[in-house]
């Protein structure tokens, strides 16, 4: 596929970071295929790259100012790292060295490309170049293993004769790919444009007494990423949570709850004109029938607990759906997960469940990372292999966009 002739990238405006490596010289035709695809480019180079290719190159290309001072005057833009993120659509950096995603990776911010790259909320395509041994290098592996889980795409380098005269992996990705992983990733940036999204997200507290209460080991990680990719998507977000330590998604408008009730009806009050419902909190189906005022002492305690059910949230927004509104469910299961998730997408009316293990080695409760199988009508059945939440994210929206459009 010839990437050149394509006009997908009309209007967006590309933030491209050049890194300091033999392979900077490819980065020039790269910028003029993405301006040919229709992109207003904007380059940022790192010191090194300017000793490969000088920025009148990329500026003739982009026919736009090319940034390699933090602190120079009279750039048209405002506060350069500030000004540069807030204007791109995304950002794309190329023949990433391993030095870069080193400190991308550990929020080093010591230059106007990595502080740039570290500033910006909008989505990341990173296309790595550099000798093989470095590329396999165990602290390198780690660093791009870390800046995936945080949500940033890569575009696999090429196998090949290198600039060290050695042959393996470590070429930079051939142009069309690039391109056409920059024109994916911006697709998908704006798949959710203005559609109102609500998640729900960790657990639930049903207290019996000021010191007790009834929960679970949810972490509300992978609410947590949904609501972040579903942002990073263009949507409008509201995040519904249970008590967590995670600090919420930027871009979010974040609804702090404590019991199944509290989310109930913040749900229901959100709830009219939701384009997009994804119930992954991980609700407490009872709580205890009388809460006491004060500390229950062990001499006091009466050793029958009596519990009632709480409101089926999820349920309950399938009976007021919005119209047009998709809702995706979570079942967390320890036995028959399969089918004890399509018994509850059926029963529930829901249009898609995601299923996952819970109890024993590989529990989705309070990890970083999971597996996942997503079920919907007519059979419908995809895994998930494991991986990082946030990468799960990108895959069940995926999946939600291709339902929703008949794919």
């Amino acid at each position: 596929m010839d990437t050149r002739d394509s006009s997908r990238l009309n209007g967006a405006t590309l933030l491209v970071g050049v890194c300091g490596g033999i392979a900077a010289y490819k980065c020039a035709g790269i910028v003029s295929a993405l301006r040919q695809a229709g992109a207003d480019v904007h380059v940022i180079m790192t010191e090194s790259a300017t000793r490969f290719v000088t920025p009148l190159t990329f500026q003739a290309l982009s026919n736009n100012d090319v940034h390699t001072d933090m602190f120079a005057a009279g750039s048209t833009w405002d506060i350069a790292h500030i000004g540069l993120v807030r204007r791109s659509d995304m950002a794309l950096l190329l023949n990433a060295t391993a030095n870069t995603l080193a400190k991308l990776a550990h929020g080093i911010a010591d230059n106007l490309l990595t502080t740039a790259i570290l500033a910006t909320r909008r989505p990341v395509v990173i296309a790595p170049a550099m000798n093989t041994a470095m590329l396999e290098a165990a602290p390198t592996q780690a660093n791009i293993a870390a800046l995936q889980a945080r949500g940033m795409e890569f575009v696999e380098p090429g196998a090949g004769f290198l600039a060290c005269g050695e042959i393996g992996s470590g070429r930079l990705a051939d142009e069309d790919d690039i391109v056409a992983a920059v024109q994916r990733v911006l697709a998908r940036s704006r798949q959710l444009a203005g559609r109102r999204v609500v998640v729900t997200a960790g657990p639930t507290r049903e207290f019996a007494d000021p010191a007790r209460f009834l929960s679970n080991p949810s972490s509300g990680r992978m609410g947590y990423a949904l609501a972040a990719e579903a942002a990073a998507r263009g949507a409008q977000v509201t995040l519904i949570s249970g008590p967590t330590e995670l600090r919420p998604p930027a871009g979010v408008e974040f609804v702090g709850v404590t019991s199944a009730r509290e989310m109930h009806n913040a749900v229901l009050e959100h709830l009219p004109g939701v384009a997009l419902f994804i119930g992954a909190a991980a609700v407490a189906d009872f709580r205890p029938e009388l809460v006491a005022a004060h500390k229950v002492k062990k001499d006091e305690a009466d050793a029958t607990l009596r519990l009632t059910r709480n409101p089926d949230i999820i349920a309950d927004v399938a009976a007021a759906r919005p119209p047009g509104c998709f809702i995706v469910g979570f079942a967390a299961e320890s036995e028959d997960i399969e089918k004890h998730a399509r018994e509850k997408l059926e029963r529930k009316h829901l249009d898609l469940i995601v299923a996952n293990r819970i109890g024993g080695n590989g529990s989705a409760f309070g990890a970083s990372d999971a597996e996942a199988v997503l079920l919907w009508s007519s059979g419908g059945r995809k895994p998930l292999a494991r991986a990082p939440k946030a990468a799960l994210a990108g895959a069940i929206l995926d999946h939600v966009d291709a339902l929703r459009s008949g794919h």
